[in-house]
């Protein structure tokens, strides 16, 4: 072991961005750039268009202006050294600056995951048992719910640094990723990292089976509850408001779970295809969120045109 490899466990790792498309990086960095600005535009807008229309002021939109927040950090986190890596060649980071990034982007995305749990439960209480709603989904209730989600997931992440602190490193610092994800980092380690893969894989599982078991709970209680309802009208009415949540469901949860799977049974495909998908997981829900609520629902659609086509609006 050579003092430069000592110095190397203390101090600092190599990203080394997309492995095997290194040539195609200053590529590659421009639809990185174009989601974190659509991001960061789109998520914006929706936080300020929920904050200036009072017909917006329901636990609905507060949980979507709470994923909007949360989109903005995660896509933070992440995108910023990925460019860094792709545009200017940046590829080294401290070590615990490293682990301050793995710290939030895993805390984020269960966080998010969270945050699509209650908005699940909210479209639940709203077609399932609208007498209450005002009565259950309360300011103080909906303000609880997302500290909640906000407690459990940096609980539940805290552990991971804590332990890869112990491990020693000491000849690999070369991280085969675009950013410091928790099993890349663990990977390098010359000691038995059992109990971090263990931990890692149980709360990864964790968060997946009970969050997407309340979402489908949620959902097939709704579908039991429309399809009782004898209009047609009525029923078209009540999923269209689910619409917009469903489709973020989608676009959040499909990526990760591919990620998920590839990385632990894919041995055969190419780790340039692992990193890109474990980067599309972190970048394009955040992107894409904004655009599936401003299309799909109607109260945040007739406000952003209004906001930016004001002549628009005093036509109809």
């Amino acid at each position: 072991m050579t003092d430069n490899a000592t110095h190397y466990q203390f101090s600092s790792f190599f990203l080394v961005g997309i492995p095997g498309l290194q040539e195609f990086h200053c590529w590659i960095g421009i639809p990185v750039c174009l989601l974190f600005v659509l991001t960061l535009l789109g998520n914006s807008i929706i936080i300020v268009t929920i904050k200036l229309e009072p017909s917006l002021h329901q636990p609905m939109y507060f949980f979507l202006s709470m994923l909007a927040i949360n989109d903005m950090a995660l896509a933070t986190s992440t995108a910023p050294k990925m460019l860094d890596i792709l545009w200017l060649d940046a590829h080294w980071v401290d070590f615990d600056v490293c682990l301050t990034q793995m710290y939030f982007i895993h805390t984020l995305c269960i966080i998010e995951s969270a945050f699509l749990v209650a908005m699940a439960f909210d479209r639940y209480v709203a077609i399932c048992i609208p007498l209450h709603y005002t009565t259950i989904l309360t300011t103080s209730m909906v303000i609880k719910m997302g500290l909640a989600g906000i407690s459990r997931a940096m609980l539940m992440v805290l552990p991971c640094p804590l332990l890869i602190k112990r491990l020693p490193y000491y000849t690999k610092y070369i991280i085969s990723h675009a950013y410091c994800e928790h099993m890349a980092v663990v990977k390098l380690a010359r000691a038995n990292t059992a109990i971090n893969r263990a931990y890692g894989i149980s709360v990864a599982l964790s968060v997946m089976i009970l969050d997407l078991g309340l979402i489908a709970t949620s959902y097939i209680k709704i579908l039991q509850a429309v399809f009782r309802l004898s209009s047609q009208n009525a029923r078209s009415k009540a999923l269209g408001t689910c619409a917009a949540h469903v489709c973020t469901i989608l676009v959040s949860y499909t990526p990760a779970l591919f990620s998920f799977l590839t990385h632990r049974i894919g041995k055969k495909v190419p780790p340039s295809v692992h990193i890109i998908f474990a980067s599309l997981y972190l970048l394009v829900p955040p992107a894409v969120n904004p655009l599936v609520y401003g299309v799909k629902t109607k109260q945040i659609r007739d406000r952003v045109v209004g906001l930016f086509f004001p002549n628009k609006i005093s036509e109809k």
